[in-house]
């Protein structure tokens, strides 16, 4: 029989919605920063969100199990869809007269233009990049018995930030932007999220912490099925 968990399904809705915000929201804007040692760095400014789904990930993998992230990945998978078809119908519709709407279809076309291919390079590269980092940590965490949650958390995000980076700046703005600012993006995109994880480590423990009490649920996934084709839990 199957457990019924407190808080998996707010988890599942969080780590969706940041999926989607960062995403269609921050991943079209390049933006700089200043940094001491480093100088201008240029990054995507959906990165300051996006590490949050991987935070969830790994809690959902942590506490519940591999198959419960693969069922958020897949939901969140859907969404990234229906948000990109949305968009573009929306973009399609004819414009009612007048001189706002007008504008208001140029400011749609600018932000959602090219969210078909935003979206399919979001949804490729956090299909890959979520299920490798998913992967890593169960298997890690059978490794390590359970021990040492930030080599986990810390490890898994080294190799799914690195097939996510690698494929969502190239698919999304290859021919859009020059292969020298593509390259320098998802360069200060991999070091800047994995950074963040590092620094969200002492978050993490707390609220894996406090939640293998309330669930009364520390999973390993001795016996898991690792298809990623499927959502069966």
């Amino acid at each position: 029989m199957q457990r019924r968990h407190r808080y998996y399904d707010l988890i599942l809705a969080a780590f969706v919605v940041v999926l989607l915000c960062s995403n269609f929201i921050g991943a079209g804007k390049t933006a700089t920063l200043d940094l001491p040692l480093f100088g201008p760095v240029i990054f995507g400014a959906g990165i300051l969100f996006f590490p949050i789904a991987y935070f969830f990930g790994d809690i959902m993998t942590e506490v519940y199990g591999y198959a419960y992230d693969r069922r958020a990945v897949w939901a969140g998978f859907t969404a990234l869809a229906f948000a990109a078809i949305m968009a573009q119908i929306v973009i399609a519709l004819p414009v009612a007269p007048g001189g706002y709407m007008a504008h208001y279809q140029e400011g749609l076309e600018t932000v959602f233009g090219n969210s078909w291919r935003i979206a399919l390079a979001s949804m490729l590269a956090f299909w890959c990049g979520s299920f490798s980092n998913s992967y890593v940590l169960a298997k890690m965490k059978i490794m390590t018995q359970g021990r040492h949650l930030w080599t986990r958390t810390i490890g898994s995000t080294v190799v799914g930030e690195l097939v996510d980076s690698s494929l969502f700046y190239a698919i999304a703005f290859y021919g859009i932007w020059s292969t020298a600012e593509i390259i320098q993006v998802a360069l200060a995109q991999y070091v800047l999220k994995t950074a963040w994880e590092v620094l969200a480590t002492p978050l993490t423990y707390a609220v894996v912490r406090r939640l293998k009490q309330i669930e009364s649920e520390d999973f390993y996934d001795t016996n898991t099925n690792f298809t990623p084709f499927r959502v069966k839990v």
